[in-house]
């Protein structure tokens, strides 16, 4: 066993100087030393976006029935960009226009009640207990045209919604819905639109290893592409 492991060896050798012998002669290349810095490089990816940007959305939900505004597009503020279908809206405000005249119409008749019972309860004619019924019957009815009024601002203020008006002045950077699509405002408000403010003022939002974050420090230059 150790005589055919020597000869393994040499086999090895002698193949090495064969191929040394094959390669040729060997070279070197000569340079001066110089002092200078070692430049120590971290990769990251990331995404190029405006410092402010705001989301349009809506309050309300229906069918987009018309855009005003396209990528790239400069708006001012207030200035109207999209327009939701109106229809049920209107048809709420109708229904708490209504629902406001019968509460009305339900205190004037309460009012009367109570007018006309004032003088039968200062006479004594009926009892304590019936004059209080004709009070909280008042009380009521005042209670009543006070929610159908909120509920018809609360109408009025939801069909105002189905107008979008830009909330500042900047590009569109992002239009996320097309004229006749569906939109619903359940949980949260859909994105129609994203305005950056100020295309002259960019920022890059990248991410780091965390083995390599340690060789970040505040004041840095950067390069990006």
């Amino acid at each position: 066993l150790i005589a055919a492991l020597v000869l393994l060896a040499l086999a090895a050798i002698a193949w090495y100087v064969v191929r040394l012998r094959a390669a040729g002669p060997v070279s070197y290349r000569f340079a001066a030393v110089e002092q200078g810095d070692i430049q120590q490089t971290v990769s990251s990816t990331g995404a190029l976006s405006a410092v402010k940007t705001v989301q349009v959305g809506t309050q309300v939900s229906g069918k987009v029935v018309a855009i005003f505004a396209d990528f790239n597009d400069r708006v001012t503020q207030g200035q109207l960009v999209a327009r939701i279908d109106p229809t049920l809206q209107e048809q709420a405000v109708r229904d708490a226009q209504a629902q406001l005249g019968k509460a009305q119409a339900q205190l004037a008749q309460a009012k009367a009640e109570y007018d006309r019972n004032v003088p039968l309860a200062n006479q004594k004619f009926i009892s304590a207990s019936e004059f209080g019924t004709v009070q909280v019957n008042l009380s009521v009815a005042q209670a009543g045209v006070k929610s159908a009024q909120v509920t018809l601002e609360r109408a009025r203020q939801n069909l105002s919604y189905t107008n979008i008006y830009a909330p500042i002045s900047g590009v569109v950077v992002e239009r996320n819905v097309d004229a006749g699509q569906t939109v619903a405002a359940s949980l949260s408000a859909p994105q129609l639109f994203l305005i950056a403010q100020d295309l002259s003022q960019m920022q890059i939002l990248a991410k780091v290893d965390e083995s390599d974050i340690s060789s970040i420090k505040q004041g840095q230059e950067v390069q990006f592409t």
